[in-house]
Order: structure tokens, then sequence, then C-alpha cells
């Protein structure tokens, strides 16, 4: 497995990555209507771009020349440098429980810890069982948020947070 950092020329495999991964990781959570709003308002190119305008770091996880994963991160914000947001981390569904996951999650931490930071924190649906994933890691409930995103569709999630110290002295990272 290979992490490759994600350039403007890339924004196509996260975009194709997230409309295969997102139906099995939200249909039974969200309304077909919402994970199709939410994907033309996330995944599009030029909203991938704008993102990584904004300052997010995105990274593919290939094995032998596969994409088979992305995660993106960022510093939280100027007032909060100790602070970086995981946000986003997403694996092909039938590569779950492969190390995958671990895999991008230990990149995005230890490029956070190297740019400074001391927590690593994370939204998480509420009903998603990934939050089973960041459990098992070491993050633990920071409050429970619900964010207005448009056209009548909420954000339930739960903000996470772990220090990044914890996280790679872990066996579990």
């Amino acid at each position: 497995m290979e992490i490759r950092k994600v350039s403007v020329s890339d924004v196509k495999i996260i975009q194709q990555l997230a409309e295969t991964i997102w139906p099995v990781c939200y249909g039974e959570i969200i309304s077909a209507e919402q994970l199709q709003y939410m994907l033309d308002l996330i995944y599009t190119p030029d909203a991938l771009i704008s993102q990584m305008q904004k300052g997010h770091q995105f990274i593919i996880a290939y094995e032998a020349d596969i994409p088979i994963g992305f995660a993106s991160y960022s510093a939280k914000s100027a007032d909060e440098p100790e602070t970086f947001r995981l946000h986003k981390i997403y694996v092909l569904t039938n590569l779950h429980t492969k190390g995958v996951g671990s895999f991008l999650l230990k990149y995005v931490t230890t490029q956070s810890k190297n740019a400074g930071a001391t927590l690593l924190e994370l939204n998480v649906n509420k009903y998603n069982p990934s939050k089973i994933f960041y459990d098992n890691k070491g993050f633990k409930i920071l409050k429970e948020e619900v964010i207005d995103i448009g056209n009548g569709y909420v954000m339930d999630d739960y903000v996470m947070v772990a220090h990044i110290d914890s996280l790679l002295e872990s066996k579990k990272a």
C-alpha cells in the first residue's frame, strides 16, 4: 500500500471513490436525496478544488496502482494551531477491516504531528458504524453537533478528538 498526495489533476479519482463508497456507507443512514445532495455539495471537482484552496490536504491510498481509499486533513484554524482536523477518511467497503483506514489515519496523524499539532479532531455521523473505528483508535466524544447543510438537510454528528502522541504510540494507529 502506498499514499500519494493529491493534486488538482486527481480530483476525479476522489469523486469516483466517494460515489462508490458513500451509497454503501450512508445508504441506510440518510435518504438517497440527501446522499446525492451531499455528493454534489462536497465531491464535485470544483468543490474538491475549493477545499484544496482552503488548505485541505488530500491523500489517496493505492494498492497495486489502484485507488482504494482517501482522506483529507488540515490545520483547524490559525487560532488553534495545535489542533488538526481529519475532514474525510473513506475506504472501499470491501476493504474495511483490512488496515487501509488505519494506514490512512497513521499518515494523517504523522503529518499533523510534523506540522506541530498535538490534537486530531473529526466529525462522524452519530449513526455511522465507522464511529467504532475511531473509538478503537482512542478518539473520545468532545461534543455533539447538528450542522445545517442547506436544502433542509442536516448532519447529525459527534465531534471526536484524540491526542496525536497517543494515536502514534498505540499499536492501534
